[in-house]
């Protein structure tokens, strides 16, 4: 078993991910790309998520096929970005077919961004155009890219002691057999409430306290106690995708099975004030067995949640990792 965080998600063969990025206003948007056949669901847990097509991802609607992933910074604003999405495959003859034209599914989910540009800056279609044109199956760049611009960790303190979130990515590769090679990848919008942990249960990015330290060290229920910030301004985005040939139930299951590893590197998570989102594609090119699948995914969507924080770079006076 091999961790592989220079390709990330793009390791599962056929994907193709692609960022735009407004570095001035700190948002942006991040799509997916899936090849012919892939199968997908999704399992939103957040109170208040902000979503588009996710209704069609539900194992008992007949279309199964998914074109591409859109993650996006504006809140519901940047759902405007999968127009651009859809401009840019309708173009390349990619979609569900009907009589008058094909018909690209694509589902899309936001995060909360507006503090840093106050909101004059949100994805648009242009956007969603540009980060779909600008998709490849090479390295993914991590940090404070696409949909991971202008987010933020760590916020059930005040703002005064939040972090830079980010975008991140991981993958596991296994070798099922001499010729198989199971491959399960990642991909996250660290966008959360809580703190993010490492693999030993520390703090690794959160809230801060004021003379130094974590505002959670010695009360580990301390951010139950205090008010956070707004309701609906924090969520984490997830996809995690496979090449293991599974149905559209198995799919669903595997998008519930991402919010253990949320639950695991988030600490509160899937709180009243977040709108966690997870997504599942599988390209469906390899026999494994479920459980495999479903282990290797609450690993890699750990590691993508951290790898987000461990990329993201400081903007004006919130810290990050990264520097």
């Amino acid at each position: 078993m091999a961790v592989d965080e220079s390709l990330g998600i793009t390791r599962v063969e056929g994907l193709r991910l692609g960022h735009a990025t407004d570095e001035l206003n700190h948002t942006g948007c991040t799509v997916i790309l899936c090849p012919e056949g892939t199968v997908g669901s999704v399992d939103a847990r957040g109170p208040a998520p902000g979503s588009r097509e996710t209704a069609l991802l539900a194992p008992e609607k007949p279309i199964e096929e998914v074109n591409a992933i859109l993650l996006t910074g504006g809140s519901a604003f940047g759902l405007a970005a999968a127009d651009g999405v859809m401009r840019s495959l309708e173009a390349r003859g990619i979609g569900h077919w009907t009589p008058r034209a094909r018909v690209p599914i694509v589902p899309a989910a936001v995060v909360y961004d507006l503090f840093f540009s106050e909101g004059i800056r949100r994805p648009d279609a242009e956007m969603g155009y540009q980060a779909c044109e600008a998709a490849s199956d090479g390295p993914v760049a991590q940090g404070n890219v696409g949909a991971g611009a202008g987010v933020t960790v760590g916020k059930w303190g005040g703002f005064e002691g939040i972090m830079k979130g980010g975008f991140g990515s991981a993958a596991q590769v296994v070798m099922i057999d001499d010729r198989s090679e199971l491959v399960v990848g990642a991909a996250a919008v660290t966008n959360g409430v809580g703190d993010v942990l490492d693999e030993d249960g520390s703090i690794l990015a959160g809230a801060r306290a004021p003379g130094g330290g974590w505002l959670a060290e010695g009360d580990p229920i301390r951010h139950m106690l205090v008010d956070p910030v707004p309701p609906g301004t924090n969520t984490t985005l997830l996809v995690v995708a496979t090449n293991a040939k599974l149905s559209k139930v198995e799919a669903l299951r595997l998008a519930q099975l991402a919010h253990n590893g949320l639950a695991i590197a988030v600490r509160p998570s899937h709180t009243t004030h977040d709108g966690d989102t997870a997504f599942a594609l599988a390209t469906r090119q390899v026999e494994a067995r479920f459980d495999l699948v479903g282990y290797l995914t609450v690993q890699v969507v750990s590691q993508a949640i951290r790898s987000a924080v461990r990329h993201a770079a400081t903007v004006g006076a919130v810290p990050g990792l990264a520097g």
